[in-house]
């Protein structure tokens, strides 16, 4: 269990799923945590569902916690550091969430030698099974890096990467979850254009998904190479497969990452 208390500028999706995560993972208590929101419905209910302190300013966030995590919209960083550059020290490590905003943006508008962390995670947290990738500031630990590797590592896979690849970590795992929702979504609608009920059809498509990956990941063989098992002469894979390819499906993920990428580089560059 963390030593240190932790706190959450911003209440969203994000936040509430690293906050259910991290009491999942009995990496701390719910009163250990604190999150701020600016909508008194978002506080009652994140209160009242979790158990954990909320709060409707920022400055108790950071009054309360050792780790502060930025949980926000990138467009509401810069007013945000603003408003808590007097407050946070160098007693805090900061680790900021929020797409494309780079380290040196953060570090400029806090106090010399606060300690930053820069994480990309994603929602399945929730359910154990994040991917997740950070990169130290200048002034970060090794012990500060351990701290958030064991916080996201206890939700699923993490890595510690240069920054520079943090905005492809966006464009891949950060939106990924959206595509392979849309994937299910698809292959459910396949299965209910095909006459399934649609409620077989989602569990059957969900599980499938859950399945190929467990594969990829616990065999350790290269995604084609277990294509290619389930893909005999003349039979229906092929026949699918080839479909697919037919519709791009292919270049159509690889410029979906892509463009998540791009973007992710454009928060960067405005902020």
């Amino acid at each position: 269990m963390l030593k240190e208390k932790v706190g959450f500028v911003g209440g969203g999706k994000m936040g509430e799923a690293l906050c259910k995560g991290i009491i999942a993972a009995r990496l701390s208590e719910p009163h250990r945590i604190m999150v701020s929101d600016v909508l008194p419905e978002r506080c009652r209910l994140l209160s009242q569902e979790i158990g954990i302190k909320t709060t409707q300013n920022n400055g108790d966030v950071v009054s309360f916690a050792d780790v502060i995590i930025l949980a926000v919209k990138p467009q509401m960083m810069n007013q945000l550091l603003t408003d808590l550059k007097k407050s946070i020290t160098q007693q805090h490590l900061v680790v900021s969430i929020a797409a494309g905003i780079p380290i040196r943006y953060i570090e400029s508008r806090l106090q010399p030698g606060i300690r930053v962390i820069r994480v990309m995670p994603n929602t399945p947290c929730l359910v154990g099974l994040s991917a997740t990738a950070f990169a130290l500031g200048q002034h970060a630990t090794r012990a500060d890096g351990q701290l958030v590797s064991s916080m996201f590592g206890a939700v699923g896979k993490v890595f510690q990467l240069d920054e520079k690849y943090l905005d492809v970590v966006t464009g891949l795992s950060g939106s990924g979850p959206a595509y392979v929702y849309m994937f299910i979504e698809a292959l459910s609608d396949g299965g209910v254009r095909m006459g399934l009920p649609r409620d077989v059809a989602t569990t059957l498509a969900a599980q499938t998904v859950l399945g190929a990956a467990k594969m990829v990941l616990e065999t350790g063989q290269h995604p084609a190479q277990l294509k290619d098992a389930v893909t005999s002469p003349g039979g229906t894979t092929i026949e699918g497969v080839s479909t697919l390819e037919d519709g791009g499906f292919r270049s159509a993920v690889i410029n979906a990452v892509e463009a998540a990428t791009l973007k992710s580089k454009k928060l960067g560059e405005l902020s």
